[in-house]
């Protein structure tokens, strides 16, 4: 069967299968009006080939749902709802409408999951590679706007799964790639069976859809909440940078997948680096009210508490398992260049 061509459609009747392609209907208008008292919350990330993703082994449906799936967990670290939703691609020679096809049944099964409403889809040419531009809009509604109040010091920070195995599982691939460069063997195929959970949190992060719900139906309102997407040492960064307090995480509440420390020690790679620096993890980060403690154990066990505010002069610290503070480094902040933690 021939694969299917630009050639033969005009960009608003491939736009138009795109939609029939997986039974969304388009509409045109995706905004929404918020309930009385409510706000809305916005969200946008830019993905661009060669920086974000590589196309030699990211399938698109997978690219397609880790992008939307990006967006919507903006939308839940700030305790709201996913609404309407909007993907502009900028399209290059290399990829044609079948590409595409993959890349928005991904977005698509997102969108579903996620519960988004509506979605707007656009394509422009690029010359160089894919990019993938994401916006969306979500509902924070009146009583959690009402009923959050200020982080406090001894406030617990809590993460909604294992992090730094999004970037191990991308070295893993980085590596196989570059063995097959070196080979050149189309016959040849890595076994990646005992990675596959690394591999998984890289290529299709999983962000809990119902975690906001259930937070609002048990009554804890988190003070502040981030998308832990270019690290954990950078959301700690904005933490403190937002709330004006310190915080203290403690590495050996940090939680792993199985393998990590295996593979760690295999690629020479600390997996406490890579939870802090390693990026692309996709976890929930909430700021829980010390007087919500119990509850919020009992009731969201699959999220691991790792650490607490702390005063202003504490700043952002790693706590080492002999009780070492180690103060947070993030690339991208103008007092921490270094992009490793120092070692403990």
């Amino acid at each position: 069967m021939a694969e299917e061509s630009f050639k033969e459609y005009g960009k608003e009747e491939a736009i138009a299968l795109l939609y029939e392609s997986t039974g969304i209907n388009r509409v045109s208008n995706p905004s929404f009006e918020p309930a009385s008292g409510s706000e809305i919350v916005s969200s946008s990330r830019l993905f661009v080939e060669g920086i974000d993703f590589d196309l030699t082994y990211f399938p698109l449906k997978h690219l397609g749902y880790k992008c939307a799936s990006a967006a919507a967990g903006e939308i839940y670290a700030a305790m709201a709802h996913p609404r309407s939703l909007a993907i502009r691609l900028g399209v290059s020679a290399k990829l044609d409408f079948g590409h595409i096809k993959d890349l928005w049944s991904g977005v698509t099964v997102a969108m579903r999951e996620h519960g988004f409403k509506t979605v707007d889809l656009d394509l422009v040419p690029s010359p160089n590679g894919l990019t993938i531009a994401v916006s969306a809009n979500g509902e924070r509604l009146k009583l959690t706007k009402g009923r959050t109040v200020k982080a406090r010091s001894k406030d617990l920070v809590c993460v909604s799964g294992s992090l730094g195995a999004a970037y191990l599982g991308q070295q893993i691939l980085e590596r196989e790639k570059r063995g097959f460069e070196n080979t050149a063997d189309d016959s040849s195929q890595p076994d990646l069976e005992k990675y596959k959970m690394l591999i998984g949190s890289y290529l299709k992060p999983e962000i809990p859809a119902g975690a906001v719900t259930r937070l609002e139906e048990v009554g804890i309102y988190p003070s502040l909440g981030f998308l832990v997407s270019h690290g954990l040492s950078d959301s700690l960064k904005r933490l403190v940078r937002d709330s004006g307090l310190g915080v203290k995480v403690y590495a050996d509440k940090i939680p792993f997948e199985g393998n990590s420390f295996a593979f760690g020690k295999e690629m020479d790679i600390d997996p406490v680096s890579a939870a802090m620096n390693g990026g692309d993890d996709f976890r929930l980060l909430f700021v829980i009210p010390i007087l919500s403690a119990e509850k919020f154990r009992r009731e969201f066990q699959t999220f691991d508490i790792i650490g607490h505010m702390a005063q202003p002069e504490a700043g952002a610290v790693l706590v080492t398992p002999d009780g070492v503070e180690l103060p947070v480094k993030a690339q991208g902040w103008n007092d921490d260049r270094d992009l490793e933690v120092a070692d403990y």
